[in-house]
């Protein structure tokens, strides 16, 4: 770092208990979802390398060693979900050799390394009979005090086996729905023993955790907690609380750090903010937090770039910064800050793919903007083996990724796009309250594909012919969708738009019917926007859930959101007629019948039909032409940027 560096917050080092850190920058857990390091070889070397490339990138501390404690269940009851797993990371034979590696490359490259030690609430054991969500109907178990006991030795196991391989420091996880959360909870606690009432009572199972973490470890290595600075829920502790909790764990001498967060699983906002909130939203309640311990504070929320976390340390938010989704998005992060090149950092968006896939639908890891994620493991982007001539026609989200890649590789690259701005679709979906860092990241994919040295030609409408006369060694049709338009009688009447018309600036009348055909963000995007400008709205949905998609890490913001503007939902109709002022729905397992009326404008959100026409005229004409994209199959940006990436693959070989 030079004087003039625009950072001299981020770049400062720090120590923390006995870590030594060489930055501000943190990166919290999420490595479960990139690959199993207790899993096969492969899965071990993918998940070291993924955490490897943040560390020699200059992350000073990697919080990134799963550790599920332990659940211990009488024989032959089976939890489920989230929960199914009881072992415990801790329990697994390759445990101590496996992290041992970890740490081994990653102290080579600069890093401290800390694991957490988490228990989940309620899956099924908790302080009593009370959950922490209206939306959790599966009752739990009540913990017995030999219970508790027994988990209070599974820490002290565990926190021998992380400090027999060699981890810097622990983290007891006292948030998000963690079993010591519900303990500390007014909400989740109504017990009446040693273990319930006074704060000093619902504590008593986090510090004879700490404690017996403590014995274990001595004081050669760090230990600190994760907590939420506030619950969500009624009846849950305030921020206020938050505070007296903090400072209560403070006074046991226990610990060397506070780590503070925000959120629940479930709700307004998740404990995953998604792209509804401010970046650093509440880097207040942690400087409010820091003012009140003499603890160092790391705050991790919403701390979306290099120039975001040197806000929240220079205005005393934190001691340190926790950056996890815009360190999977940019590998580079801290390099390309102290080279000056921030202009080449690929922004985060925010939409959460990278935990909804894997958790909402069984997926592997994926990031939407950054294909490259959790491929470290193979290697620098390969140089192509035939450098070709490649011709990319659309200029959409695969069409710009493809472009990128195969230009990256050495390929000589060509983009036509038919419209005058790159970007297709995602640009119209820009225009939508929250979407702003999609903005971001469809002009960082312009500067790149500049950089990379791509001729894009733009306003230029391709015919076959032209595609065919052109002389590319290879041609990728990534043409994108056209508007679906169901065949619902009245779909044609001159009050019936498309989602897209109105994101374009479309007028519509004041109340408006929006007939939601689409899982994911785009019918709750559109009626942010149409709620946003005063219009009263009302989603119609087929399915029984909006954004089913989505998954609980996402849903609640924009749900509330829309809840607070007074949208309407109706579900499991099925829109079958339109008319003049309304629309006729349809139960979609009864079958009765209902007109709604009263409606000035009628809006599709029913996603797209793919436009593969120019690709069915070349096929059979060119030697190799590739579909790709919503002209293949319409879907989100993260399939078509990770379509884009496994093609750029093949091509480079």
């Amino acid at each position: 770092m030079t004087p003039e560096s625009p950072y001299p917050h981020v770049f400062r080092p720090i120590t923390i208990g006995t870590m030594r850190l060489r930055n501000r920058v943190m990166v919290p857990p999420h490595g479960s979802a990139v690959g199993d390091l207790w899993g096969t070889e492969r899965e071990a070397a993918r998940h070291i390398a993924y955490w490897e490339a943040r560390a020699k990138d200059g992350a000073s501390w990697i919080d990134g060693v799963r550790g599920r404690v332990r659940n211990p269940v009488v024989p032959g009851f089976e939890p489920s979900g989230y929960g199914a797993g009881t072992l415990g990371n801790y329990r697994e034979p390759n445990y101590v050799e496996r992290v041992r590696e970890l740490v081994t490359v990653l102290h080579r490259a600069g890093a401290a390394v800390t694991s957490q030690l988490t228990v989940i609430g309620g899956v099924p054991q908790a302080p009593s009979t009370r959950t922490s969500s209206p939306m959790q109907a599966a009752r739990p178990h009540v913990m017995r005090r030999d219970e508790i006991a027994g988990y209070v030795e599974e820490y002290r196991y565990s926190a021998a086996r992380a400090r027999d391989a060699g981890l810097d420091g622990i983290e007891l996880h006292l948030n998000h729905d963690d079993m010591l959360e519900w303990f500390l909870s007014p909400l989740t606690n109504d017990r009446d023993d040693e273990y319930g009432g006074s704060l000093e009572n619902r504590a008593r199972f986090a510090v004879e955790a700490l404690s017996a973490v403590r014995e274990e470890i001595g004081s050669g290595t760090t230990l600190g907690v994760r907590f939420t600075m506030r619950e969500e829920a009624p009846g849950g502790y305030t921020a206020e609380d938050g505070l007296v909790i903090a400072q209560y764990l403070e006074s046991t001498g226990l610990i060397d750090f506070l780590h503070a967060v925000i959120g629940s699983p479930w709700g307004d906002p998740s404990y995953i903010q998604p792209q509804y909130y401010r970046s650093a939203e509440w880097a207040g309640l942690a400087g409010a937090l820091r003012a009140a311990v003499s603890l160092p504070v790391v705050y991790t929320g919403r701390v979306t770039s290099v120039a975001v976390a040197e806000e929240v340390l220079a205005s005393g938010g934190a001691d340190v910064v926790g950056m996890a989704r815009a360190y999977i998005a940019e590998p580079r992060l801290l390099t390309k800050a102290l080279d000056g090149r921030e202009d080449e950092v690929r922004p985060c968006v925010g939409g959460n793919d990278c935990i909804s896939r894997q958790y909402a639908e069984r997926l592997p890891f994926g990031c939407a903007v950054n294909p490259h994620a959790s491929h470290e493991v193979d290697g620098p982007w390969p140089k192509a083996a035939r450098p070709r001539a490649l011709l990319v026609v659309g200029g959409g989200p695969a069409g710009m990724e493809l472009a990128g890649l195969a230009a990256e590789s050495g390929h000589a690259v060509e983009l036509w796009e038919a419209a005058d701005e790159l970007g297709g679709q995602l640009r119209t979906a820009t225009k939508a309250p929250s979407f702003d860092r999609y903005a971001d990241y469809l002009r960082w994919q312009v500067r790149r594909l500049d950089r990379a040295g791509v001729r894009v030609r733009l306003g230029h409408r391709a015919t076959a012919d032209e595609v065919a006369g052109h002389g590319a060694d290879v041609v990728a049709v990534a043409t994108g969708a056209v508007p679906h338009r169901p065949p619902i009688d009245g779909v044609d009447g001159p009050h019936v738009l498309d989602i897209r018309d109105v994101l374009d600036g479309a007028a519509t009348g004041k109340r408006v019917l929006v007939i939601a055909r689409d899982d994911h963000l785009p019918p709750l995007g559109l009626a942010d926007h149409l709620s946003e400008r005063g219009r009263e709205v009302t989603l119609v949905y087929a399915v029984a859930q909006a954004g089913a998609l989505l998954g609980r890490y996402i849903l609640g913001g924009i749900l509330a959101r829309l809840h607070k503007r007074g949208v309407a939902f109706r579900q499991l109709e099925e829109v079958v007629a339109i008319h003049p002022d309304g629309v006729r729905v349809r139960n979609v397992y009864s079958g009765a019948t209902e007109d709604l009326h009263g409606f000035d404008t009628i809006v599709l959100a029913c996603g797209g039909d793919s436009d593969a026409s120019l690709y069915g005229e070349l096929r059979e004409r060119l030697p190799e032409v590739h579909l790709l994209g919503d002209a293949y199959a319409p879907r989100r940006l993260v399939a078509a940027t990770r379509q884009a990436y496994a093609l750029a693959g093949l091509l480079a070989e």
